[in-house]
């Protein structure tokens, strides 16, 4: 059997932008339409298995999801929920706009307290507009400022949710 991997990842964003149901889409392939506010930080673990193709053998990986409220302002209490974290998923609400722009504020905060992890940036909701007026001139700055891919999701309908996961995985074990 092999060796399961332990990786710690802060899920980041504004309020309402779906953090918990991107977790709740991933680990449970649940969906709920009320929202109920994360309050200090929500735990959940789930396994991965990751195919290494240049080795062809499976990896195993355990995420420990830190779903963190929406973060007001700086203190030492964010700091610890940080510290020692592996990587992050920063969200954004694609029916507002204004929380992309949040985003870098997230990163900075993340990235002072660690700045050796891994980064996936993702656009969730996009079950709610219209794939043609999407401008992700933004998004795509900001993959490029931090070296982070990106996606679209949506924590509803379940797109790309597992790929934004596996995508961090990769990262994280170093695997193309």
């Amino acid at each position: 059997m092999p060796q399961l991997i332990r990786k710690k990842i802060c899920m980041l964003g504004s309020f309402g932008v779906g953090k918990t149901s991107l977790v709740r889409q991933f680990v449970f392939k649940q969906f709920k339409e009320q929202y109920l506010s994360t309050i200090g930080v929500q735990i959940t673990q789930k396994d991965l298995e990751i195919l290494s193709a240049a080795k062809s053998e499976k990896i195993s990986i355990k995420f420990i999801l830190w779903d963190l409220a929406h973060i007001e302002k700086y203190d030492k209490v964010i700091e610890n929920y940080f510290r020692g974290a592996n990587g992050a998923i920063v969200i954004f609400d694609m029916t507002r706009m204004q929380t992309l722009s949040e985003m870098e504020r997230y990163l900075s905060l993340f990235l002072n307290v660690n700045p050796e992890s891994k980064l996936v940036l993702v656009g969730n909701k996009c079950d709610l507009i219209e794939k043609d007026v999407i401008n992700l001139e933004q998004l795509l700055h900001f993959g490029k400022l931090y070296q982070a891919p990106h996606f679209l999701t949506s924590a509803k309908t379940g797109e790309n949710v597992e790929q934004v996961f596996t995508t961090l995985a990769k990262l994280l074990l170093r695997i193309e």
